[in-house]
């Protein structure tokens, strides 16, 4: 009977893990796509400005797709907490105690993945409202701007000086938002590196303590890792210095 409830509980565990396996993936694509969609907002913003006729249907019509993968992706972060806290209530049963350490491990690489991906979520959602806002508020100026040259139908000196700093200060929130889109599709690669990379440290760290004489060669690596990290983020931050003082000047 005891063999029985064990194969039981193994199966229940499995289909936990498959649960939470298949939300994973699912959020990976929709945080990617919801990512694109958010950093193309900008863009297509600005083309709709200079079309009032359309503008309005146009903007609706993107702010509901925004709308609803927000609430899909809360809805994926909401299934996937709930199969972990399954997973957690599992691992206190008195059935699995002969293999909670393994149990804990698998358990806690599901919580880190499901915080990453809530930060990531979090992240990019507060950009793009951020981004909404400003959005708003240029689209009200250029109204205004319209509003006054159809209202008084002078095209004096003062006028052509402040429509020129303002498309001054267009182009270049459009040269922020490409540095931005670079650096959002950098961190995205960067993020998918550091979890195949965690997951090979981790299988390294499993033979290191299985092979002690393979120590030295792991420190070896680790030092030059740390090395080969420092001179990647020295690059990086001398390239965004670079792109600043180009975008500014």
């Amino acid at each position: 009977m005891s063999t029985t409830n064990m194969a039981t509980g193994s199966n229940y565990w499995e289909d936990l893990r498959k649960q939470a396996r298949q939300l994973e993936n699912e959020l990976d694509l929709k945080l990617v796509s919801f990512s694109k969609l958010c950093t193309s907002y900008s863009s297509s913003s600005h083309d709709q400005r200079t079309r009032d006729s359309r503008s309005d249907s146009l903007g609706s019509s993107q702010d509901n797709m925004l709308i609803a993968m927000t609430t899909e992706l809360e809805q994926l972060l909401a299934s996937l907490t709930a199969v972990n806290d399954k997973m957690a209530e599992y691992t206190n049963t008195p059935g699995a105690s002969s293999h909670n350490a393994a149990l804990m491990h698998t358990l806690q690489r599901h919580r880190d993945i499901l915080q990453d991906y809530t930060h990531e979520f979090h992240k990019t959602k507060s950009n793009f409202l951020s981004l909404r806002e400003r959005e708003d508020l240029l689209g009200s100026v250029h109204r205004d701007i319209e509003s006054y040259k159809s209202g008084s139908g002078v095209n004096n000196r003062r006028t052509e000086l402040f429509l020129k700093e303002h498309e001054h200060l267009r182009n270049s929130d459009s040269l922020i938002d490409n540095a931005i889109s670079i650096a959002m599709a950098t961190k995205e690669n960067i993020t998918f590196q550091r979890g195949m990379l965690k997951s090979i440290q981790t299988r390294v760290t499993t033979l290191a303590n299985r092979f002690p004489a393979i120590n030295s060669l792991i420190q070896k690596i680790n030092l030059r890792k740390r090395r080969d990290s420092l001179i990647l983020g020295g690059v990086i931050g001398v390239c965004t210095i670079l792109l600043l003082l180009y975008t500014f000047h």
